[in-house]
């Protein structure tokens, strides 16, 4: 195979590789204290790579099959890519020394997650997938205790990387038994050996998906999410919420539904439609009596995360591409919740539900932006999370899971009242505090980023829609 043949397919992998290069240079080499400015370098570079995304055509798979860049994987590498854009431009406003000291190895960091979540998008062989996952994974415990003079940033990461680790060990654990029954590490032949049914297979399977659900953070393997987002910087802790549970899904996609056959599929609609419910369930009844506003969107997400499952549950290709919209409009209205988040906080010094008491008085704009974002995770028409809860639980009921599709809506109402609790202190408490809350201009553009995806998605999701669809054709 000639270097002609892998450029098309390996661009975006290379010139990501390119810019982390470029990155590691201009810090190294730069003279100033503040060194900041190597996350512009690092945005124009992501901003020209979501270029070359856009105008990438699917082609052949490479390096025998295990190597793919298809509709899926462009998809998935386009979310990655805009989630990174934001989630850097929301981090260059942090007022933090210790960040402009060390902005290079924060943004290294980062950029080094993102390659393993472009790999790990088009990877189709078990070790690729696993070595892939962790360099994805690795660089989130460093950057969840990126300040490491915080007793509780520290800790955090301590049960983030303990919590990872074991998630490693019971993925690998597994995947050693599906490579034991189907003698090949190719998803191709796992897919195959699938149709036997042996035990040991299923066993596998199984506990892959035990590992995977903590990288998605399902419950019951979730606890290290709250502890880890209420420590972590906020815009890091944006990105976190979405980027990599948005990878672990696409694993999910390619080893339990890409070229198996529906007998076969039948076997995950009991399991997968268990724990998307209790993960509903979980999620939203932990989120109500929050009072950190990070640890409430923590639990706000796994509950979200229960939602997602609901497209796999339908096992689908209708369920897939739902799941995948859910996917971006989740992007928008949780990156864009927990943006504002960093505004209110690095302006009045809290992160309590408290601090939003009178924000609509004090910063009219910053407040509608909030409410704009709780209603879409919320799923009040008409923004992206409406389309969102509307389309995953309109592929359940499609497959017969109306009991699913019952108990998502009544969660879902249960859901809005913690929503319209942090609506009631922006719009009808008094202030505690005067005078507007101060944004940076690059944290301004990131909200208004997300602003832009939630009410554009909402308005017309169609051309969304479409691309999710032919995204989940190619697994199916």
């Amino acid at each position: 195979m000639s270097l002609n043949d892998l450029g098309g397919p390996l661009v975006l992998e290379v010139g990501l590789a390119v810019l982390i290069l470029v990155v590691f240079l201009v810090g190294l080499f730069m003279g100033k204290p503040d060194r900041r400015q190597v996350g512009v370098i690092a945005v124009i570079g992501l901003v020209v790579l979501l270029a070359i995304a856009l105008r990438t055509s699917p082609g052949p798979p490479l390096l025998g099959g295990t190597f793919v860049q298809d509709e899926m994987a462009l998809f998935a590498k386009r979310l990655f890519l805009v989630a990174t854009i934001i989630g850097i431009l929301g981090s260059l406003g942090l007022p933090s020394p210790t960040f402009a000291r060390r902005a290079t190895e924060y943004h290294l960091a980062m950029l080094a997650s993102l390659l393993g979540m472009l790999v790990l998008a088009s990877a189709r062989e078990l070790v690729l997938i696993f070595v892939a996952f962790e360099l994805m994974s690795i660089p989130l415990y460093y950057l969840a205790g990126f300040l490491k003079r915080d007793e509780t940033a520290v800790e955090a990461a301590l049960k983030f990387f303990l919590v990872g680790t074991v998630s490693s060990a019971v993925l690998v654990y597994g995947l050693s038994f599906v490579y034991g029954v189907a003698g090949t590490t190719d998803l191709r032949g796992v897919s195959r050996a699938l149709e036997y049914g042996h035990p040991l297979i299923l066993l596998g399977m199984l506990l892959v998906l035990g590992g995977l659900g903590f990288k998605i953070a399902a419950f019951p393997f979730h606890m290290w999410v709250p502890d880890t987002y209420e420590a972590a910087t906020t815009p890091f802790v944006a990105w976190l919420s979405v980027a990599p549970k948005a990878a672990g899904f696409v694993v999910i996609f390619r080893m339990y539904l890409e070229g198996v056959r529906d007998p076969v599929l039948l076997l995950w609609v009991p399991l997968a439609a268990g724990l998307a419910a209790i993960t509903m369930i979980a999620g939203n009844l932990m989120a109500i009596p929050q009072q950190n506003i990070k640890r409430l969107l923590a639990y706000s997400g796994i509950a979200h995360i229960g939602y997602i499952l609901l497209g796999f549950a339908a096992v689908s290709a209708n369920g897939v591409a739902m799941m995948l919209f859910y996917l971006v409009a989740y992007l928008f209205g949780n990156m864009g919740a927990f943006l504002v988040v960093q505004a209110v906080a690095q302006s009045d010094g809290s992160e309590s539900i408290a601090a939003y008491r009178g924000l609509a008085q004090r910063s009219p704009l910053l407040a509608l932006w909030m409410l704009l974002f709780l209603l879409s995770l919320g799923g009040v028409p008409f923004v992206a999370g409406f389309w969102a809860k509307l389309y995953v639980f309109w592929a359940a009921a499609d497959k017969g899971l109306y009991w699913l599709v019952l108990l998502g809506a009544i969660i879902t109402v249960v859901a809005l009242f913690y929503y319209l609790l942090v609506v009631k202190r922006m719009y009808i408490d008094a202030p505690e505090k005067v005078g507007p809350v101060r944004v940076s201009p690059l944290l301004n553009l990131s909200i208004l980023l997300c602003v832009l995806g939630t009410v554009g998605i909402g308005v017309y999701p169609k051309p969304l829609v479409m691309a999710a669809l032919r995204a989940a054709g190619s697994l199916f």
